[in-house]
């Protein structure tokens, strides 16, 4: 296991009149490998939570471990976590400032204690891994499309080589296009590279699609932890946190509760179409 995070809890406005639990006694193991879908209504905790899976924020009472040893010790290094697991932030373009691409990628590793050859060779196999080219290396990050400047964003936390890639709506503001390359190439990074993957959404379609895993929190505790089709099976518990299920698995539900031998459990399109074509005989 990778990542445990045990019975951790966290306050905003603690002590005050305001002091409001944002993460409830939740107890997590995340194992190497997983592609993992966190979904929750805005305000839910997701975030709270995912600043915890680095240190970014220090919980008010439970312990973290990675790799079997408490992120707390004294003799654990924080920098060394946040190599391992790499934060994407929403909007990460708004976080380029350097004056080209490469300088921009080039800054983690720099500041990771990667050498200069390290560095280099890390920088360029991540920008390779997003699909940024040659062309654009030298090219200010302010000259770049959207998703171009989110690429090299996630490029910039992929050159430390984490082995855990948590991303917080990483497709905020794309278009759809847009949105399905950002998530075409976090499926590749996660195949070939073979690390984690933590997509933060409140996409049901994009969870259901990617992720083999999803964690649902509400106010501030887990609810659900399974894979997509069990979890998307607890649709009333779902809507009263303000989430739907994803479009397709509504429409084969409509078209079971009229009387359609469908399979009610789809989750994409193809399922949905595969379905509804053998439903009524069509090749």
């Amino acid at each position: 296991m990778s990542l445990i995070l045990d019975k951790i809890s966290y306050y905003y406005g603690k002590g005050t009149a305001f002091e409001t639990a944002a993460v409830k006694n939740i107890t997590l193991s995340i194992p190497d490998g997983e592609f993992i879908g966190l979904i929750g209504h805005t305000g839910s905790g997701k975030s709270t939570l995912i600043q915890h899976m680095n240190g970014l924020i220090k919980p008010e009472s439970g312990n973290i471990y990675f790799n079997g040893a408490d992120i707390y010790d004294k003799d654990f290094k924080l920098r060394d976590l946040r190599r391992k697991v790499g934060l994407v932030f929403q909007y990460p373009e708004h976080q380029l400032f350097e004056t080209t691409v490469i300088k921009d990628v080039l800054f983690g590793p720099n500041n990771m204690g990667f050498t200069k050859l390290e560095a280099e060779v890390a920088a360029y196999d991540a920008l390779k891994a997003v699909g940024i080219g040659e062309d654009l290396i030298d090219a200010s990050p302010l000259e770049l499309s959207g998703g171009q400047k989110r690429r090299v964003a996630i490029a910039g936390v992929l050159a430390c080589n984490p082995e855990i890639l948590i991303l917080d709506e990483p497709t905020a503001g794309l278009d759809p296009a847009g949105r399905t390359e950002i998530l075409n190439l976090l499926k590749k990074i996660h195949e070939e590279k073979k690390i984690t993957i933590i997509l933060v959404s409140h996409s049901m379609e994009d969870v259901a699609r990617y992720a083999e895993r999803i964690i649902v929190i509400d106010n501030g505790e887990i609810y659900f932890d399974d894979e997509p089709r069990k979890v998307f099976e607890h649709e009333d518990e779902l809507k009263k946190m303000g989430l739907e299920i994803p479009q397709c698995t509504q429409l084969v539900r409509k078209l079971k509760k009229c009387g359609f031998d469908v399979d009610e459990d789809c989750l994409t399109v193809e399922e949905t179409l595969a379905s509804i074509k053998e439903c009524f005989g069509i090749n």
